[in-house]
Parts: structure tokens; C-alpha cells; sequence
């Protein structure tokens, strides 16, 4: 499902890295943390082939702790890296196609709906916008410039992944058309056309950056108002109209440039005559009509909170994984069944917990043996912690012991994330309890006030 492997170049561990700026570690740019060094392997669409699954193994055991740490978007974590690594890792990652493009390995971030395709519950499979969607980062050359932060989420229609709030959603329709948002604002657009669209407005954002003052990583600290993106994104060559173009009338120097980065001089300002209250005007075309295959704008719709979302209760070929940490015999026991299942993978959700696709009741509760977690009513599914001490410098506490001591306390619907520190890495998008260790050993517990709405 993604572009075949390259050869990349293979920087130590702690390597500078240029692009977006963002401290968020990869695989070519580790982080140092007190554990040992720390890659982090994006995993489109949390989809892992048998192989794949393997390599990232064998790496950890060679390499790191042993442990494979799953993340709040379906990534994997390595810890415990050995310094001096960062070659072997590097040529790893890439013999087993999880590293096609050095340039984009930080901006791969992209959640799916992971029973997509398995349960019949969505109104579209989204593996072919994956897949596209993949290989259309992999080959532009202004996506390079996001940040590690930014979000894609495919959505079968469910609304799993449209609850964790990505800066560009993809989201299934009975019709099997799809709408594509960037931000609060969307096209409607074919199914096949979707990935292609998503892409784009990835390159809007890009070039909607370049001209912001201050740093920005997420749509939202973009400050732009719903019409202005709706111009923005008429702009892009992929939704205008074929034949016609923009008014070149409409754009500054500094304009909106979806190939190359602007030359304005690092610390330069733009020309205050050219930007408009809204900042952008001068580089936007006026709104143009859309291509005839786009049925029209759209407007991000408010997502249910459900405890269900994600892979919930019922018989489905899912395991919870307690705090995200998998050992070496429960990730040989995930890969060993996969193996014997027709579409040989697994995929990692941003819950962490893993599917298993076409495995039965009865296999998923031998996975249980390990250590896994088969029941959808324990704890384990709402519980998740930061890596905390010893891990952590920051932390205050061993927040993971903490979550564990205190499990059965946990809050009947609601997710409960402890962190080591104010800055709570890795929390849920939605309502949570939010538990904090403070530097005198104690710990904070803010419980949200919105109530958790269930749908009957």
C-alpha cells in the first residue's frame, strides 16, 4: 500500500534535520530521552504487513528495550535505542518499506477508520484512499514542509477518526462520495478522487503558513476564518476548473505557491499594502466555481461523543494493548496469527490497541494469554499514561505505575490519560480525565464537565 522502497540516508541518532522545525522525533531524527534514544515510525493508517510487523520487531530487540510503544495516532515508538544506531535503523526501516521517502517520513501521519472494510458499519472501505493518499505525500514536493503535528484522518463514515479532529479529514458518505476537509472547511468531491484532494489541501495549508506570521503546524493556529480557507482552496490547481486559471490580478509576490517555498528573506515581512485584516486576501483568487466532478462546499459537521468509538464492544478481532507497551512474546503472538490470516496484516489503532483482520472470537481470546486484552469492558480500553519516570526527564512521577495501581478507579465511560507533566503528551482529542503529577509528588484530577453522550 505504499511506494516501494529507497534508499535513504542513514543520519546518527540526534542528527539536525531541517523542514518544518517542530521537535517531533522520526526515524531519521531521533530524540534523546533518559531511557536511551527514541524513534518514532509512522505507520499510515496504522496498516502493517506480517514482514513490516517483524522488522520493526527485530529492530527493537537489536537495538532498543525490546518493547514496541504504540501512539495516540497508530504509530510505533522504539526506546531505549543504543547511541550510534541511527545506519542500521535506517536500513532496517527501509529494507521493509516503512521508510519510501526520506524527505516525508515525519509528515506521514494518517489515521483510517481501522475496521474499515471488516465490519460492513462504514459507508465506504478507505484502503484505496490510503493508499493514495500515501503515495500523493510521498510525491509532492511542497508536503515536506509540514509539520510533524499535522493530522490526517480518513473516516469510513463512522466517525471514529472525524473525533480526533485532523487538520484534513476525509470522510465517507452513503453515496460513496466523499468530503474532504481542511479544517472546518470541505469540497465534496468522488470517491476516487478524494486522496488526490486531501493532498491539495495539505499544499494550501503549506503555502497558507509560509505567509503567517509566527510559527504554525496546525490548521487551527492558521486563525483563518471559513471563507477565506473556501478561496484558498479554489485556488489550488487541483479544484480549479480545467482550462481556466487564477487572476493573476489576485496574487502578491508573496502570493500562495504550491511548488516552491516563498523567497521572502528569513525575518522579512511582507508589505503591509498587500495583506488585507484577514492576512491572506492578496494571495487568494476570488472563488472560482469547481471543477465539474465536485458537487459543492461543505462545512465539518459536529462528531457525537461516543464511548464506543474506534473498535468497541462485540465480537471484533481486536486486542487492547495495557499502556500501548508490547513485548516481544505478545507482538510474536499477533504477528504469528496475522500470518495465518488471508490478508496477513495488522492494524494499529489510535487507541492502542491492534486488529487483527479475520481473526475469530476464539483466537482473539487466546491472545489474552499474553497479556493482551480481549475484553472491550476492562479498564484497560480507557486507561492510557505518557511514558513517565524513568523514562522521561520531565516527568514527575512513574505515571504508568500509577495508572496501573489505580485501575479499577478509572472512569466508567470516559478515558482517563495520566501525565508525568503539564505538557501531557500523547492525550486523547476528546473528553478525558485528566490526571497530572505535580513536581511535590502529588497529582492533579480534572474531570471535563461536558457530559459524555452515548447514542442509544
Amino acid at each position: 500500500m505504499s511506494p516501494s522502497p529507497i534508499s535513504v540516508p542513514p543520519p546518527e541518532p540526534g542528527a539536525a534535520s531541517t523542514g518544518s522545525g517542530d521537535a517531533c522525533p522520526g526515524a531519521l531524527r531521533l530524540h534523546m530521552a533518559d531511557d536511551g534514544f527514541l524513534a518514532r515510525v509512522r505507520v499510515p493508517g496504522g496498516v502493517l504487513g506480517v514482514d513490516q510487523a517483524r522488522a520493526l520487531a527485530g529492530a527493537a530487540g537489536r537495538l532498543g528495550d525490546g518493547m514496541l510503544h504504540l501512539t495516540s495516532r497508530g504509530n510505533v515508538q522504539l526506546r531505549g535505542l543504543r547511541d550510534g544506531c541511527g545506519a542500521e535503523l535506517a536500513g532496517v526501516l527501509g529494507a521493509a518499506g516503512l521508510l519510501p521517502s526520506a524527505a516525508h517520513e515525519r509528515v506521514r501521519n494518517v489515521v483510517a477508520s481501522p475496521m474499515s472494510g471488516l465490519d460492513g458499519c462504514g459507508f465506504v472501505d478507505v484502503r484505496e484512499w490510503l493508499t493514495g493518499l500515501d503515495a500523493g505525500l510521498c510525491a509532492s514536493s511542497v508536503t515536506p514542509e509540514l509539520s510533524g503535528r499535522f493530522l490526517f484522518g480518513l473516516d469510513d463514515g463512522r466517525g471514529d477518526v472525524a473525533a480526533l479532529r485532523p487538520d484534513v479529514l476525509v470522510r465517507g458518505l452513503p453515496s460513496g462520495e466523499a468530503e474532504v476537509f481542511l479544517g472546518e472547511v470541505g469540497v465534496r468531491v468522488p470517491y476516487g478522487r478524494a486522496a488526490e484532494v486531501a493532498v491539495a489541501a495539505a499544499e494550501v495549508f503549506v503555502a497558507a503558513a509560509r505567509e503567517a506570521s509566527g510559527r504554525v503546524w496546525r490548521v487551527a493556529e492558521l486563525g483563518l476564518p471559513a471563507e477565506e480557507l473556501e478561496r484558498l482552496l479554489s485556488a489550488h490547481p487541483a479544484l480549479t476548473p480545467r482550462g481556466s486559471a487564477p487572476d493573476p490580478a489576485a496574487q502578491s509576490p508573496q502570493g500562495l505557491d504550491f511548488a516552491e517555498p516563498a523567497l521572502t528573506p528569513r525575518g522579512s515581512a511582507p508589505d503591509p499594502a498587500a495583506q488585507s485584516p484577514q492576512g491572506l486576501n492578496s494571495a487568494a483568487t476570488a472563488l472560482g466555481n469547481l471543477p465539474p466532478w465536485a458537487a459543492g462546499w461543505a462545512r465539518r459537521p459536529p462528531v457525537p461523543r461516543n464511548k464506543d468509538v474506534g473498535p468497541g464492544p462485540g465480537a471484533r478481532p481486536v486486542v487492547t494493548v495495557p499502556l500501548g507497551a508490547i513485548g516481544p512474546r505478545q507482538w510474536d503472538a499477533l504477528t504469528e496469527l496475522a500470518g495465518q490470516l488471508p490478508p496477513r496484516e495488522l492494524r494499529l489503532t489510535p487507541w492502542r490497541s491492534v486488529v487483527v483482520p479475520g481473526a475469530t472470537p476464539e483466537q482473539i481470546e487466546r491472545l489474552a494469554e499474553t497479556g493482551l486484552v480481549s475484553d472491550p469492558t476492562s479498564p484497560w480500553t480507557r486507561v492510557a499514561a505518557c511514558i513517565g519516570r524513568p523514562g522521561c526527564a520531565k516527568s514527575h512521577a512513574d505515571v504508568r505505575h500509577d495508572a496501573t495501581v489505580h485501575l479499577d478507579e478509572a472512569h466508567p465511560t470516559l478515558p482517563t490519560y495520566w501525565s508525568g507533566c503539564e505538557r501531557r503528551c500523547g492525550h486523547p482529542a476528546e473528553p478525558y480525565v485528566d490526571i497530572v503529577a505535580q513536581p511535590d509528588g502529588s497529582h492533579t484530577t480534572t474531570v471535563p464537565s461536558v457530559p459524555h453522550h452515548t447514542e442509544s
